[in-house]
């Protein structure tokens, strides 16, 4: 069987739970995980946990991964939200049909990415004027799935967000 590849993107400033979480339950089911962070260096999350890159954001290719995991943590995501080739290969993984899964503030890189109109999703409610104004339809759930894309809203709901990204690989 081969194995399933995700690529998680972050920066600094992460969430350390939305990315130590999925990180680690993700490895356990036996997934291949790669890390890319928006400056190509080591990054620390908010609390202290640190993350080393496996690849560098330039070499991202779609044809490498069946899944993008997006994190947030607000300053994370809106430092990713600002590297061109990063939004590329997210634009690039939801017209092939890859699983795109972000939570909190991560939703802030698919916006930037042009791929939430007309997607039903969530997010950390304090961004959720930015959804609907990219012309998602925001729901106050702690999951969303609209095709490939999962969204959840808050650090305390990654065990329903993880176990859906697994269900969507399988």
């Amino acid at each position: 069987m081969v194995r399933k590849r995700i690529i998680i993107i972050t920066g600094p400033g992460f969430e350390d739970t939305e990315v130590g979480f999925p990180h680690e339950a993700l490895l356990e089911k036996g997934f291949k995980i790669d890390v890319a962070t928006s400056n190509n260096q080591e990054v620390i999350g908010k609390h202290g946990y640190t993350i080393k890159p496996t690849v560098k954001y330039e070499e991202l290719k779609s044809k490498n991964y069946d899944c993008v995991i997006i994190p947030g943590g607000h300053e994370a995501p809106d430092r990713v939200r600002q590297v061109k080739e990063i939004l590329a290969f997210v634009r690039e993984m939801f017209k092939t049909g890859k699983i795109i899964s972000s939570t909190c503030h991560g939703p802030w890189v698919l916006i930037s990415a042009g791929i939430m109109r007309g997607k039903k999703a969530t997010c950390y409610p304090g961004m959720k004027d930015d959804l609907i104004n990219a012309g998602a339809r925001y729901k106050v759930k702690p999951v969303v799935v609209d095709e490939n894309i999962i969204t959840s809203d808050h650090p305390r709901n990654l065990g329903p967000w993880v176990d859906q990204t697994i269900k969507r690989l399988s």
